[in-house]
C-alpha cells in the first residue's frame, strides 16, 4: 500500500550550507559555543554564528537538525535538546537560553496517578527478559493446530447445514431452512467467543505475563474470537454495547461506540452513561511492554467525548463530562476530573469543546427499535439470502452444480481451468463494475435524505442513510486501484467530493482517503493529500448526530494519518505534518507548516527544496505527468491482474473441493479453508519479491517524475491486508522475513505495518503493538525520499505509534503509545521517549511513557468514586 508523509523541513542534506558571519558578534557563554561547534560538525562547516538561523541561515534541515539534536544528547555536559526546541528557538543563542532555562526535565511535575498504576509501574521490567525459543515454537505450533482444528469445526457445520438445506422443496423450504440453519449460526459465531472468555479466562484483572507462555496463548484465542466475530459489523450499533456487556464490560445506558477496535479485555472497561467514542479509537485494556502483556483498567464516567484516532493505555480514567479531543492520548495512569478537556499526546488542558453538536431526543425505546430492526433484517434476510444463495449457486452454476453429480468423475482439468476462469473473471470484474455503479448512485439518492448542518437523532432513517452512504462509499479496494495517480482525482470527484480546479500532478491523493460523507468534503487547487487521511465531517453526540463540510484550502500538502475535523483552522498553502493534530481554534493559518499533537508552526518548507521544481510546471510537467499517466495504467491493470489471478486459483481451488465434497464434507472444507490463507500469503509475498527482483531497495532522493518512483508506487499496490491475520503469532515474522525485514528472533507483533520491508531493520524480542507503524519513506509534494530504520534488540513501540525514516533506536528503547518518532532520530539504548513529536522522557513513575506529564491536580469523581490526583 502506497505510504506518504508531510516532510517537516525538505532541503536536502546534499545542499550546500550558507553561513553568514557577524561582524560584530556578542560574547556567547560555554553552552553556545559547544552547541555551536557541534552544528559545525553536523553542517561540514567551520564555523556557525549563534544568531544564525538554522534554516534559512545555515540551510540546515529537519533531517540534519535531527543529527544535530542526536549528537548534544550524547554529551553528558549539554542540557538535551528535542526537535521541537529547534522549531521553537531556531538560533543557537536562543535555543541554549531555553534549555537553560527548562533544565533537563521538560515535562514538568510528575503526573497524579492511582496507586495501583504506580505499583504497576515500579513493576516494569528494567529491559526485555527474552523468551526461550522452544516456548515460542510451541506457542506458535499450538497456534497452528488451534486454527485448523476451529477450520474443522466450522467445516464441519457447514457441511452438515448445506445437506440439511440441500433436502429442502422449493423455494419457500429453502427459504426457510437457510433462515434456521442461518439464524442459528451466526447465534452460535456470537455466543461462542463469550463462552471461550469465561472459560478460558473468567473475568479478567489487571495482571502481566510473558508473550509465548501458557497464559498468552488463552488471551490470543479470545482475542482472535473477537475479532472474528460478526458481532464487529454491528459497531454503531446499540446491539454491539450489549454484546461487550456479555463479555463482561460494564456500560451504561445511551453508550455510543463508532470505534471497530474491539476491546480484549472487557472486564476492565467501565463507560457511564451517555459515553460517545469515535472511530479509529484504541481502548484495548491490554498492551504489550518489553515482551510482556499488561492488562489494566480503562474508566470512562458519564458524558464522555472519545474523539477519533486516540489511544486510552491501560490504568487511566476519565471523570463525567470530560473530553478527549483528535488524534490524542491517555498515557498510564493519566486522570482526567470532572468537567475538563484535554487534548493531545501526551494529553494536557484544553479550553476547545469537542462536542460540536446539540442533542436530540433518543431514547431506549428508539434504541431497542434499532436494534430489534437490525437483527429483523439480518435473520429474514441477509442471513438467507446469503445461505440460500450458496446454495443457489451450487445448484444452479453449471460449473458447480455437474460435480455434485455423478459425473464429476469424468471432468478434465481443462474443463476445470475453463469453469474456473469463466466463474473467476464472471465474480471479480462483476464485483468492479456493479460496485462501482452502484456507489456512483444509491448514495446520490440517500444524500437527499440527510440535509448538511441539520442535527438528527441517533439510531433511525436518517442515521441508517448515513451509515450506507458513509460504507458504501468508503471501499478501500477502489481507492487502492485509482490511488496514486491522476485517475483518484476522477474517482473521488464521481463520489462526490469537490475537488475545484485540480492540478494533476499524478500523487494528488494516496490510497487511503476516509470520509463521512463524500458530499461535504472541499480540496482546493493544488493540493496534495498522503495515506491515511480521514475527513470527519460528521459531528456525533450519544444522542445525535450532524453533518457538515470539511474544507481543506488549496496549495496545501497533507501528510500520512491525519484526522481533519469540519471546522479546521487551516487555510491555503499549509504543511499538515504526519500524525498532526489539526486546530479548532485560534485564526486560520495559512502559509505555515504544522507539526505535533497538539500542533506548533513550522516553517512551509515546501518552498525550499527547488531541485525539483523545473519538473512541475510548462512543458516539462505535461511531459513527465503523460509518462506517469502511462506508466500508472499499467500499475493499475497490474493491480487487478494480480488480483483477478488469486481469484481465479482460490475458484480453481474451490471447484476441486467442491468435486472432492462427497468423500467427506467438512474435511474437504476446513482443508479449502488453511489452503487458500497458506496460498494467499504465499501468493502474495511471491508477486512483491518479483516486482522487486528479490534485491533489497536502497534510499533514495528523487522526484515523483523519477521511473524510480513510479515502479516504487507499484510496490505499493500490492495487497496486504493479509497481513492482520497473522498478527500474535510466529507466522508474522516468518512472512515479513519473505517479505524482506531484516528481522530477529521471537519477535512479538500484534499489528504494526512496515511500508518498506527492505530498508526495515528489528532486532531480537522487540515488542510491536497494535496499530504501530515503520515507516521507511516521506513523500512531499514533488519530492520523493526513502531510508533505513532501525529498532535494536528489546525494543517496545506503543499502541498507534510511528516511526519514520532514518530512524535508530537503541537496544531496549521504549516508544510510548500514539508517539510520532520523526525522521533521523537517534533513540539511546534503554531510552523511553514519547509524544509527538516523541522526546526523551525522564525515567520515574509517573511520567511520560509509563504515564505522562503533569495535567490535573486536586480531586476528581469517576462513577461517583472520588479520585484524588495529587
Amino acid at each position: 500500500m502506497v505510504e506518504k508523509s508531510a516532510e517537516v523541513l525538505i532541503s536536502g542534506p546534499d545542499e550546500p550550507a550558507v553561513t553568514r558571519h557577524s561582524s560584530a558578534e556578542p560574547t556567547t557563554t560555554a553552552t553556545e559555543r559547544e552547541l555551536a561547534e557541534i552544528l559545525a560538525g553536523v553542517l561540514f562547516i567551520e564555523h556557525v554564528p549563534v544568531d544564525g538561523h538554522f534554516f534559512d541561515d545555515l540551510g540546515a534541515n529537519s533531517l540534519v537538525m535531527a543529527q544535530f539534536c542526536a549528537r548534544v544528547r550524547k554529551r553528558p555536559d549539554l542540557p538535551s535538546a528535542s526537535m521541537k526546541d529547534i522549531y521553537r528557538y531556531p538560533t543557537i543563542r536562543s535555543l541554549a537560553a531555553a534549555l537553560a532555562d527548562t533544565g533537563p526535565d521538560a515535562f514538568g511535575s510528575p503526573l497524579p496517578t492511582s496507586p495501583s498504576a504506580q505499583t504497576a509501574q515500579t513493576a516494569l521490567p528494567a529491559q526485555v527478559t527474552p523468551t526461550r525459543t522452544l516456548s515460542y515454537v510451541l506457542c506458535g505450533t499450538l497456534q497452528l493446530l488451534i486454527f485448523l482444528g476451529y477450520s474443522f469445526l466450522t467445516g464441519l457445520v457447514a457441511a452438515r447445514g448445506y445437506e440439511w438445506v440441500a433436502t429442502g422443496s422449493g423455494l419457500v423450504g429453502i427459504y426457510l431452512r437457510s433462515f434456521l440453519f442461518g439464524g442459528i449460526g451466526f447465534v452460535v459465531l456470537c455466543i461462542f467467543p463469550v463462552v471461550a472468555k469465561w472459560i478460558l479466562i473468567g473475568r479478567w484483572t489487571p495482571r502481566e505475563f510473558p508473550v509465548w507462555s501458557a497464559a498468552y496463548l488463552r488471551f490470543w484465542i479470545v482475542k482472535v474470537l473477537l475479532h472474528a466475530n460478526p458481532m464487529i459489523l454491528f459497531v454503531g450499533n446499540p446491539l454491539y454495547v450489549l454484546y461487550l456487556r456479555a463479555l463482561g464490560a460494564r456500560i451504561g445506558k445511551e453508550v455510543t461506540i463508532l470505534s471497530r477496535s474491539v476491546p480484549v479485555c472487557t472486564d476492565l472497561l467501565t463507560i457511564g452513561a451517555g459515553t460517545v467514542i469515535r472511530k479509529d479509537s484504541f481502548f484495548l485494556c491490554y498492551r504489550a511492554h518489553a515482551g510482556r502483556i499488561q492488562t489494566g483498567r480503562i474508566t470512562l464516567g458519564r458524558d464522555v467525548f472519545i474523539g477519533e484516532k486516540t489511544v486510552l493505555d491501560i490504568d487511566t480514567s476519565m471523570g463525567d463530562g470530560t473530553q478527549l479531543g483528535h488524534s490524542s492520548a491517555l498515557y498510564r495512569g493519566q486522570v482526567v476530573p470532572d468537567g475538563e478537556r484535554r487534548h493531545g499526546s501526551p494529553a494536557q488542558p484544553t479550553d476547545i469543546d469537542y462536542v460540536r453538536v446539540a442533542p436530540a431526543r433518543c431514547g431506549t425505546l428508539r434504541r431497542t427499535g434499532f436494534g430489534l430492526l437490525t437483527l429483523l433484517q439480518l435473520f429474514f434476510l441477509y442471513v438467507p439470502l446469503t445461505v440460500g444463495g450458496v446454495y443457489m449457486l451450487f445448484t444452479e452454476v453449471p460449473a458447480l452444480g455437474k460435480r455434485l453429480g455423478p459425473e464429476a468423475a469424468g471432468i478434465t482439468l481443462s474443463e476445470l481451468l475453463t469453469d474456473a476462469l469463466m466463474l473467476s473473471t464472471v465474480l471479480f470484474f462483476g464485483f468492479v463494475f456493479v460496485g462501482l455503479a452502484l456507489m456512483f448512485t444509491v448514495p446520490r439518492l440517500l444524500r437527499l435524505v440527510v440535509k448538511p448542518d441539520k442535527v438528527y437523532p441517533l439510531y433511525g432513517f436518517h442515521y441508517a442513510a448515513h451509515r450506507t452512504t458513509a460504507r458504501m462509499t468508503n471501499i478501500k479496494f477502489f481507492t487502492w486501484l485509482f490511488g496514486d495517480s491522476s485517475y483518484i482525482v476522477h474517482y473521488l470527484r464521481a463520489l462526490g467530493y469537490d475537488l475545484s480546479q485540480v492540478e494533476q500532478t499524478g500523487s494528488n491523493f494516496g490510497t487511503e482517503v476516509r470520509h463521512e460523507t463524500p458530499y461535504l468534503v472541499s480540496v482546493g487547487r493544488g493540493t496534495m493529500v498522503a495515506d491515511g487521511l480521514s475527513l470527519i465531517n460528521a459531528d456525533f453526540s450519544s444522542a445525535s448526530f450532524r453533518v457538515s463540510r470539511a474544507s481543506i484550502g488549496a496549495h496545501s500538502f497533507l501528510g500520512n494519518n491525519i484526522a481533519y475535523p469540519a471546522g479546521g483552522r487551516t487555510g491555503d498553502n499549509c504543511l499538515l505534518a504526519t500524525k498532526v493534530m489539526v486546530p479548532l481554534d485560534g485564526e486560520v493559518r495559512e502559509g505555515v507548516g504544522l507539526l505535533g499533537s497538539p500542533c506548533f508552526e513550522i516553517p512551509r518548507s515546501v518552498e525550499r527544496d527547488s531541485r525539483f521544481d523545473h519538473l512541475r510546471t510548462g512543458d516539462e510537467l505535461r511531459l513527465q505527468l503523460a509518462a506517469k499517466n502511462r506508466y500508472n495504467i499499467r500499475s493499475m491493470v497490474f493491480f487487478l491482474l494480480v488480483r483477478w489471478l488469486h481469484t481465479f486459483v482460490l475458484t480453481a481451488l474451490g471447484l476441486v473441493s467442491v468435486g472432492l465434497y462427497g468423500v467427506l464434507g467438512h474435511v474437504v472444507i476446513a482443508a479449502y479453508l488453511a489452503l487458500t490463507l497458506g496460498f494467499s500469503a504465499l501468493y502474495f509475498v511471491l508477486v512483491e519479491r518479483c516486482i522487486a527482483s528479490f534485491r533489497a531497495l536502497r534510499p533514495r532522493l528523487c522526484s515523483i517524475y523519477d521511473p524510480y518512483f513510479w515502479w516504487h508506487e507499484r510496490l505499493w499496490k500490492v495487497p496486504d491486508e493479509y497481513l492482520d491475520l497473522f498478527n500474535g503469532t510466529p507466522f508474522k515474522n516468518v512472512i515479513w522475513r519473505m517479505l524482506g525485514v531484516r528481522i530477529g528472533r521471537r519477535v512479538f507483533d500484534d499489528g504494526c505495518y512496515v511500508t518498506e520491508r527492505t530498508l526495515t531493520t528489528i532486532g531480537d524480542d522487540c515488542t510491536l503493538n497494535a496499530g504501530t507503524k515503520i515507516q521507511c519513506h516521506s513523500q512531499e509534494d514533488g519530492t520523493f525520499k526513502s531510508d533505513h530504520s532501525t529498532l535494536g534488540t528489546g525494543c517496545t513501540l506503543g499502541v498507534g505509534a510511528h516511526v519514520h525514516y532514518g530512524v535508530t533506536m537503541g537496544d531496549g528503547a521504549v516508544l510510548a503509545p500514539d508517539s510520532f518518532l520523526m525522521k533521523g532520530e537517534e533513540v539511546p539504548p534503554h531510552a523511553r521517549w514519547g509524544g509527538n513529536p516523541a522526546v526523551e522522557a525522564p525515567d520515574a513513575p509517573g511520567r511520560l511513557c509509563d504515564a505522562g506529564p503533569a495535567i490535573a491536580t486536586g480531586t476528581s469523581r469517576v462513577n461517583g468514586a472520588a479520585t484524588t490526583a495529587s
